[in-house]
């Protein structure tokens, strides 16, 4: 079979349950132990941490609660570590590891990959005149931290040099499994097609159990494991192709529908996934089923790269407040309305009388009621709802008078009040995502190993524009005959994710023959009236002919997404259980006895 080499994902976000590492390391049989910590809202966190004290900045789990426990383990099987917990600050994260290593009696070597950390160099941007590549809005005055999305090749060079644990600040997620596999196997920056497929091996795992059953859409069948979640093993061979497993004995699922859901999770035009290294191209990817709990994941392509880095920058833009608060009993949503209402008017009269503005942004959510469906809830007569009330304003100090009005509510508003979450409302800072594209020949990108630092030229090719592969023209069924009306879950599974404020749901037919009507019905202007309580954008529909699936982003989908937005959901996290009740026209005979879906609830069906 030729060499296989073996890669556990430990950690797909910081605050990730230790428990991951340790069993990768104790049952996986791993060559590499790789961890995701960062996400833009977490920069912006890990920034304010450095600004506080200056030997912070970085994840410190990583170290305290994973190397310092398993260091001893890892040294002794001599297992490689790849993660980005050096935030922005990677040489503090190095230092606090050394001293953990000199504690345990190990003597392993860290490098740490820098160059991903702009801030010096935001100012030279702003002059020439660098705009949001999103939105075009001019780039804030002041920015909270701004890091580029680097690759895998400084990661690789570092293990070529023999570090046993590579620290990075920002890089690409999937560049901590595409590094050592550039390592191991010898890729080029040339090699597009293998370059794509390791950074598909790195999308699967990079995430942790979303890969072995974690958040399924057929969730009982993983339900009953969830105490005991395997980690996920990305078994990777010279020719791209790799494994999906889970170390022995351990719950979850790996299935090709549970490696499909990952598959899909939050990429846009599945021809044209950009990364630092390689433009992937995933529209053809083939999953097969090669044993319990084993996947085989084949069929990436890939082109150049091109000549910018991404960049996210974030910015603060106010403050928030929000609080949760029990309604129970007959009328409880037009109670739970009127009591928003009323919080809101009295707590803007009062911020007037004080000197200040009104509110800039206000969210009211009534949970219980199916509030996330907009028009298409169907509880509008619930008798138990959580009420939620989330405002923005300029003022810190604005909020606080919000924050003082709400449990007066409790004896002035509507009866049955009961349940506040967390006390008196603490305004929170907002932080908000500025994404750009930097040149990458203005970008010194180097590792550092032993005290030397050598930097690493990045891949600038001639054939930067290379055409798109075509997209799949997919079939529209005639409308004819009888037909009947199905939720979207009777003939599909799938996953919803966020891309700053654009909601990604990519959808999987659960049969091929089910694809065509799939499309018939969820065309781009249907799924924009379904959503069009959260979309303010567009809708983009994309074809994935290799997984029988579409992919649709949610343009203005997320009210700014992340720390951003004030809705209980800004991350997109439920759209594709939301979607899951789209309605679908199938052919009645589907629904009768002997056909396809004959055991689904008649009462569904119209």
């Amino acid at each position: 079979m030729g060499k296989i080499v073996r890669i556990g994902c430990g950690a797909g976000f910081w605050g990730d349950s230790p428990e991951g590492p340790a069993q990768l390391v104790r049952k996986g049989d791993i060559d590499y132990l790789v961890m995701d910590y960062l996400a833009e809202i977490t920069m912006s966190i890990l920034a304010r941490m450095k600004a506080k004290k200056p030997e912070l900045g970085y994840a410190t789990d990583f170290v305290t609660m994973v190397m310092k426990p398993l260091a001893k383990e890892i040294a002794a099987n001599k297992i490689r570590v790849v993660t980005n917990a050096g935030g922005v600050n990677p040489d503090a994260c190095r230092d606090a590891l050394l001293a953990a290593f000199r504690e345990a009696g190990v003597d392993l070597k860290v490098a740490v990959v820098r160059g991903d950390d702009l801030s010096a160099s935001a100012d030279a941007y702003r002059a020439a005149g660098t705009t949001e590549m999103f939105s075009g809005a001019a780039m804030p005055e002041k920015l909270a931290s701004v890091n580029a999305y680097l690759g895998a090749f400084p990661i690789a060079a570092a293990l070529d040099a023999g570090a046993d644990v590579v620290i990075t600040g920002r890089v690409v997620d999937s560049a901590v499994v595409l590094g050592p596999l550039i390592h191991e196997f010898g890729w080029k920056p040339g090699d597009y097609d293998l370059l794509s497929a390791g950074s598909l091996a790195g999308h699967v795992i990079e995430c942790g159990t979303q890969a072995t059953g974690g958040v399924f859409t057929d969730w009982r069948e993983v339900a009953d494991d969830w105490d005991d979640m395997g980690f996920p093993i990305a078994e990777c061979a010279a020719d791209g192709s790799f494994v999906i497993s889970k170390p022995e004995g351990t719950g979850g699922l790996v299935s090709t529908a549970t490696i499909a859901e990952q598959v899909v999770y939050e990429v846009g035009d599945p021809r044209r996934y950009i990364l630092p290294d390689v433009t992937a191209d995933w529209s053809a990817v083939r999953l097969e089923q090669v044993g319990p709990d084993r996947v085989k994941v084949s069929g990436a392509r890939g082109a150049a790269p091109t000549d910018s880095y991404k960049v996210s920058a974030t910015y603060a833009d106010g403050y928030r407040a929000q609080v949760t608060m029990m309604i129970a009993g007959r009328e409880a949503k037009a109670r739970a309305q009127a009591t928003a209402k009323a919080i809101l008017a009295r707590s803007e009269r009062l911020m007037r009388a004080a000197g200040f503005d009104g509110f800039a942004d206000s969210s009211v959510e009534i949970l219980g009621s199916e509030a996330n469906f907009g028009a298409q809830s169907r509880a509008a007569r619930s008798r138990e709802v959580v009420l939620k009330i989330a405002v923005r304003h300029a003022s810190k100090d604005a909020l606080g008078i919000f924050a003082k009005e709400i449990f007066p509510s409790a004896t002035s508003m509507a009866q049955s009040i009961t349940g506040f979450a967390g006390g008196r409302p603490e305004p929170q800072p907002i932080v908000r995502l500025f994404s750009f594209l930097a040149p990458k020949t203005d970008i010194r990108v180097a590792y550092e190993l032993d005290g030397r630092t050598r930097e690493i030229a990045p891949h600038l090719p001639n054939d930067m524009q290379g055409d798109l592969t075509p997209e799949a023209v997919g079939e529209i069924p005639a409308a004819a005959g009888k037909l009947a009306t199905v939720p979207l879950v009777a003939l599909a599974h799938g996953r919803s994710g966020d891309k700053g404020d654009i909601g990604n749901i990519g959808v999987l037919a659960r049969k091929a023959d089910y694809l065509p009507w799939i499309r018939r019905s969820a065309t781009t202007e249907a799924v924009a009236r379904y959503f069009m309580h959260f979309v303010r954008g567009k809708v983009e529909r994309f074809e994935w002919p290799g997984l029988n699936g579409l992919n649709f982003m949610l343009h203005e989908g997320l009210a700014g997404g992340g720390i951003a937005s004030l809705r209980h959901d800004p991350q997109g996290k439920a759209l594709a259980q939301i979607f899951m009740d789209f309605p679908v026209e199938v052919p009645a005979a589907w629904l009768e006895t002997g056909g396809p879906l004959q055991d689904w609830p008649k009462e569904d069906s119209a």
